[in-house]
């Protein structure tokens, strides 16, 4: 008995199927669901999303805030950005992070730019270390 998934973004729907497992990073780590998991409602964080098919078959996305369902044998992934890891740009995903390093918040900053900045920071080098692996 395979899980639906579906991942989709406001703008498109990412990918939908049947598959095994489906593992999603949370906001505080990782979560993994399989068949029959009881229903469930997350925040997404940011990095690797992989889903897993019967026949072996892998596939993996970027996904960057938003929010999880399961509810009897589906899977929704509602986020605010997702990227088939396949379609990542390494040098684009390096250059984005250059240019935001050379850009750090002005000292005297709200805690709010500076959480803000962090957070960025740390979601262009997740990306950046996504795209590199492939």
């Amino acid at each position: 008995m395979p899980l639906d998934c579906t991942v989709t973004t406001p703008e498109e729907l990412v990918f939908e199927g049947a598959v095994e497992s489906v593992t999603v990073p949370a906001a505080d780590g990782e979560m993994g669901f399989l068949p029959r998991h009881a229903p469930l409602v997350g925040s997404l964080g940011f990095g690797e999303l992989r889903v897993a098919s019967g026949d072996g078959a892998k596939e993996a996305f970027f996904v960057n805030g938003g929010f999880v369902q399961v509810v009897d044998g589906r899977v929704t992934v509602l986020a605010v950005e997702a990227q088939a890891v396949a379609d990542l740009d390494a040098e684009s995903a390096k250059a984005d992070l250059s240019e935001l390093e050379s850009s750090p918040p002005e000292s005297g900053s709200s805690v709010e730019d500076r959480e803000k900045y962090s957070r960025a920071l740390s979601v262009a080098r997740a990306r950046l270390k996504i795209s590199e692996r492939g």
